[in-house]
């Protein structure tokens, strides 16, 4: 199963941090291994543990072994897709390093973070990760393309399940389908006029610096930023940030802050700190219009309205979440909540505090009465809940579980399929491996395809 899920296992190709954990080697650099005309360095396989470590993940004591034959895997199947001419265009690597970049950005908390902990400027690390990234892609395209038609029948589902020893079956908690109907209530008109004109009034005093933006940005309603100034590091071409709040933000010069702009969110300030191209590191403070009393019973009124028609048959849910509801999601994937693998049976651990109280109360198939709650952005809502259906904690079995059998099960014909074809192509190319590294690592042998020689 080594192969399964080897390309988003490997981490040889990241090169963010190489410089750093180059300068800690004690040993001197050497070639590992040669795969046609590509060559596996030593100091690749140390970064990629060491990069692990850094993100905190787990790293098994054979490390070593498995990153050098997932990078030999990577290769071959590189080397094959460059002479399948497989489409991998100039612009899908550098979208693809640009999200990792973004993605390393976010991890640290900032450009400068990054480039600290990298010994490098962003424009080193693109320069250093480049062609690693051209390479992954082009092998990942490869893989996609041998397994791409493999399917999987009932009958090699049923022959997987039952292969597996009955002490083995792995023991599922209680798993839960929750779908949900949000109305985000509007404030009144006085009020958010108010928070505009406070908003207005706040601009004036930063402009004219009888306010610092970084202690302003404390009393922001943004939780995710307020303890950083209120910084944030965005891309023009991101489908996450709200429009008006990107349109905004890139209108503005370095230095410049914004008039106050109102979003789906309430109402931002933006200071734009620095900008490179698509990419810019912005400031912000954002105030939420308030809502009373009065108009969360509206919403819970409305929503008794909507839920009154699902119950009577008149709406399916979905239907009536497409129509009514506020969440942007249920738009477009549906009103189930999901887990972070995208499937809707989600343990309940992973729901907040509120909803496991509501959901406590309701047996399959019930709809909740409506009620407040607060959204990850402290945003007052108001919601219907309908408990889909729940699981009992138990071993995995056919009935319960055919779906997640049927995944493993083709992915294991995947694995199949994928070592076959490695078979047949590994003598096709030119393959050396240190004799070092084998006798250290013995599963790594089958990839020398040549009559040993030292380097």
């Amino acid at each position: 199963m080594l192969y399964r899920n080897i390309l988003t296992a490997l981490v040889l190709v990241t090169g963010i941090f190489s410089a750093k954990a180059q300068s800690a080697k004690i040993v001197a650099d050497k070639i590992v291994a040669i795969v046609g005309d590509r060559i596996i360095l030593h100091s690749d396989i140390k970064n990629s543990i060491e990069d692990a470590r850094r993100r905190g993940e787990k790293v098994p004591d054979d490390a070593e072994c498995q990153i050098m034959e997932q990078a030999l895997v990577s290769k071959l199947l590189m080397l094959q897709a460059e002479k399948d001419s497989l489409p991998i265009t100039p612009e899908d690597v550098e979208a693809d390093l640009d999200n990792r970049i973004r993605q390393y950005i976010n991890q640290m908390g900032s450009q400068d973070a990054l480039e600290e902990v990298a010994g490098k400027t962003i424009y080193q690390i693109k320069d250093d990760a480049r062609e690693s990234i051209r390479e992954q892609k082009l092998a990942a395209a490869m893989q996609h393309k041998i397994v791409d038609g493999v399917k999987i029948t009932p009958t090699e589902v049923t022959t997987f399940f039952n292969k597996i020893p009955k002490d083995s079956l792995p023991f599922f908690e209680s798993e839960l389908e929750v779908c949900q109907i949000v109305i985000y209530p509007k404030p009144s008109r006085d009020v958010d006029q108010y928070i505009f004109g406070e908003m207005q009034k706040l601009k004036q005093k930063l402009v004219d610096k009888q306010v610092d933006f970084c202690a302003a940005a404390k009393n922001s309603d943004d939780p995710g930023s307020k303890d950083r100034c209120g910084q944030y590091q965005i891309n023009r071409n991101e489908k996450t940030w709200d429009p008006v709040f990107l349109a905004t933000a890139f209108r503005l010069k370095e230095g410049e802050i914004s008039a106050p702009v109102k979003s789906k969110f309430g109402y931002h300030i933006i200071k734009m700190v620095s900008r490179s191209g698509d990419d810019a590191i912005v400031q912000h403070i954002l105030r939420i219009p308030p809502v009373t009393e009065d108009e969360i019973q509206l919403a819970e009124k409305k929503l008794d309205s909507v839920r009154n028609l699902v119950v009577d048959g008149k709406m399916s849910f979905n239907a009536a979440a497409t129509k009514f509801s506020d969440d942007e999601t249920s738009k477009f994937a549906g009103p189930c909540i999901m887990n972070r693998d995208g499937s809707t049976h989600v343990t309940i651990d992973l729901f907040d505090k509120n909803l496991v109280g509501v959901i406590s109360k309701l047996k399959v198939g019930d709809i909740s009465k409506p009620a407040p709650f607060k959204d990850e952005q402290e945003k007052q809502g108001v919601r219907i809940v309908l408990l889909k259906s729940r699981t009992a904690p138990h071993r995995m079995n056919m009935e319960d579980d055919y779906s997640k059998i049927s995944n493993y099960a083709l992915e294991e014909k995947k694995a199949k399929v994928l070592e076959k074809w490695l078979k047949d192509k590994i003598p096709t190319y030119y393959m050396m491996i240190d004799a070092q590294s084998e006798e250290e690592c013995p599963a790594i042998k089958k990839f020398d395809t040549k009559e040993k020689k030292p380097f």
